[in-house]
């Protein structure tokens, strides 16, 4: 088990026992993460918000349910997730093709679905080179190494404001993508049978 891993499970043992300190820890570490794929997911600021909020309020709340053989950072998204999946819910409308389109997007943003996770990757890559060599080295720090938006700033030499501005730009080829295979799903999925 790496430092890192090592840490987060101190983190998250702290946190079970009801450590605020161990819970501001967690908000300062992942706050930044939610917010932006919360707001990858909505497109909108204010309510990218709430859903990190509402995750952080109930991660307090149930913190004794916290399974720590699972992947903390994976609970969290996931909760992201299901927050704007609850609050599409919410909203949901109920003729036969809005129903069928939520059914796509449902299938569509599943990131369990390895066919859909390659055709991700595949579509990033494809996209990859419009983006400045610094933007996708950020990226690449944040998702695969984890690293906050300061550390990046830090490693990159580059200030932080422009961490912040570059570091949604690749969502913004996952969303489009998901864009068209909704539609596509929507259009070749039978509304009735």
């Amino acid at each position: 088990m790496t430092n890192a891993n090592q840490n987060t499970v101190v983190l998250v043992e702290q946190l079970i026992a009801g450590e605020e300190k161990a819970f501001i820890l967690v908000m300062d570490k992942y706050h930044q993460k939610l917010l932006m794929y919360a707001y990858g997911l909505s497109n909108d600021y204010p309510q990218a918000s709430r859903y990190s909020a509402n995750v952080f309020l109930r991660l307090w709340e149930r913190r004794q349910n916290i399974n720590i053989r699972e992947s903390f950072q994976g609970l969290l998204y996931k909760s992201v997730y299901n927050e704007f999946i609850d609050n599409i819910r919410k909203n949901k409308p109920t003729t036969s093709l809005d129903e069928a389109y939520w059914n796509a997007v449902n299938i569509a943003v599943d990131d369990t679905n390895s066919q859909l996770l390659e055709d991700k990757i595949r579509l990033i890559k494809r996209k990859w080179s419009i983006y400045p060599q610094k933007c996708q080295a950020g990226f690449l720090l944040s998702k695969q190494d984890g690293l906050t938006n300061i550390e990046i700033a830090e490693y990159l030499n580059i200030s932080i404001k422009t961490v912040e501005y570059q570091l949604p730009m690749p969502y913004n080829i996952i969303r489009k993508g998901r864009e068209v295979k909704i539609k596509k799903l929507v259009f070749d999925v039978p509304l009735y049978g």
